[in-house]
């Protein structure tokens, strides 16, 4: 008897925490989406303080950082930080470096940290104009992530919430 209230408890903590999974899969794919729409904004920022504000690079970094908030906003600050503080180093080096230093629970996928990278590659040496392209050609590529995240959103919240739900049945029906 007290067998039975064991395994029914031990399927239910299965289940649960199955589906728990599940869930937390299907939130980590909206805070993916939340986080690239926040980036965009951020862009947004930096190209509107680079060419309508005429603002210097670290100058515009530290004050997109500011207006942007958010650990995408301490990137932003920090990469202005090092430009002030360390003169002579490539911006580029120290955007990769800042961008490596991001912590693991900013939710951007490899791919759209090796993109990002990519942006900095053209900011720190280039004349205004080419800077905006670089900027233009960095928001479409994030216009394409985004709107491929808010295609399949519904699909694969769906998906990891029936494959955890289903993953804990299976587990539990196979362990009886």
């Amino acid at each position: 008897m007290d067998n039975t209230w064991l395994r029914i408890a031990g399927s239910a903590m299965v289940i649960i925490a199955c589906s728990g999974m599940g869930f937390y899969m299907a939130g980590q794919w909206k805070e993916h989406l939340e986080t690239v729409e926040h980036l965009r904004k951020m862009i947004f920022l930096l190209k509107g303080e680079i060419v309508y504000a005429n603002s210097p690079l670290t100058e515009a970094f530290d004050r997109t950082g500011k207006k942007g908030g958010g650990e995408m906003g301490r990137l932003f600050e920090a990469v202005a930080k090092r430009m002030e503080d360390q003169q002579g180093e490539p911006f580029f080096t120290i955007w990769q470096e800042e961008i490596d230093r991001l912590p693991k629970n900013v939710c951007l996928s490899k791919e759209d940290r090796q993109n990002l990278k990519g942006l900095g590659e053209h900011l720190g040496y280039l004349d205004m104009e080419m800077q905006e392209r670089t900027i233009l050609l960095y928001l479409e590529q994030l216009d394409l992530a985004i709107d491929y995240l808010r295609q399949h959103k519904q699909e694969k919240s769906r998906l990891y919430t029936s494959l955890g739900i289903m993953g804990g049945i299976f587990i539990t029906i196979v362990m009886y």
